[in-house]
């Protein structure tokens, strides 16, 4: 076998990037300074792109923990104080944030400026072909994807709409948001350079749930199929979806099966054994230790390369 140069995400691109690193990791208690306003994003992914955004002119508060499942996260009566007590939610929409919802939207009723970062977006659809025939509405043709922090270009969308939201609360982020657009554009090319060494043939994609439809679109890889067969971690699966799966690695020649947060280990393992396939654990949800966006999807895009070629 020859031997190939690992794809590598280092820390010194992040500066490069625009993007930052541990020094700009966001709050996720009460540790807020007094007289700033605060910010209340729903998740950490998200989160780091606001902090990003808008530096020391405000804090950031994260309330789903870095690395749960937001799909399946309930607010305390804390977290439902902070939401209220914010002088901006950002929250992602399409569902996303599951047992949140309510409460989010309680904060908005009673004034709370909130933005929704997927009303800002070019959403993605489930597309033909996509997942397995399993009846679940979340798969359907045509269903929304939330899933929209797995693109950076998406991202930079998301914080050049941010940019008036800030504003009405009278956070000032103007140089803020026009560096870390930048840094998400150059960011994509970093991530589109990494997996270069792909070649097309095996940009076929096998994922834990649908989690990943952003990032194949932008990155021109095929959806062969997920365990959980669905747009949110939640959905049942059975035996003849998990059957249907192994028949499309199967046929599709994909190299491996890509395993996320809300994945079954054992089952993942069990179909890996049965194709001949190789397990990745990928950070669909999670941060690195440095609580950089840039760091998330570069180490992401370094490990589908490595798999796949």
């Amino acid at each position: 076998m020859r031997d190939k140069e690992k794809p590598r995400a280092t820390g010194l691109l992040l500066v490069g990037l625009g993007l930052a690193a541990a020094t700009t990791s966001c709050v996720t208690g009460d540790d807020t300074v007094e007289g700033r306003p605060t910010i209340v994003v729903t998740y950490s992914v998200l989160g780091a792109v606001v902090r990003d955004a808008v530096g020391d002119m405000a804090d950031v508060v994260v309330l789903i923990p870095n690395g749960s499942d937001p799909h399946e996260w309930e607010p305390s009566a804390k977290d439902i104080e902070r939401l209220n007590g914010a002088d901006l939610i950002v929250r992602n929409g399409l569902d996303l944030e599951g047992a949140l919802q309510d409460a989010l939207d309680d904060a908005a009723d009673s004034g709370v400026t909130t933005f929704t970062a997927a009303d800002h977006i070019t959403v993605r659809t489930v597309g033909e072909g996509e997942g397995l025939p399993t009846g679940d509405v979340d798969q359907a043709v045509g269903a929304d994807d939330p899933h929209l922090w797995m693109d950076p270009l998406t991202m930079a969308e998301v914080v050049r709409a941010l940019l008036p939201a800030l504003a009405s609360v009278g956070i000032d982020a103007a140089a803020g948001v026009t560096r870390t657009e930048a840094g998400l554009v150059e960011l994509d090319a970093r991530v589109g350079e990494i997996l270069a060494v792909v070649a097309d043939a095996d940009r076929e994609l096998v994922t834990g749930h649908e989690s990943f439809g952003y990032f194949a679109a932008r990155y021109e890889f095929r959806l062969v199929g997920a365990i959980i067969p669905s747009l949110t971690s939640q959905a049942e699966v059975s035996s003849g979806d998990l059957a249907e799966l192994a028949a499309r690695i199967d046929d599709s020649g994909a190299k491996a099966i890509f395993t996320e947060i809300g994945t079954s280990a054992k089952v993942a393992e069990a179909i890996g054994a049965e194709t001949d396939v190789e397990v990745v654990d990928l950070a669909s949800h999670t941060l690195p230790d440095d609580g950089s966006y840039a760091s998330f999807l570069l180490g992401n895009a370094a490990k589908i390369a490595d798999a796949l070629t």
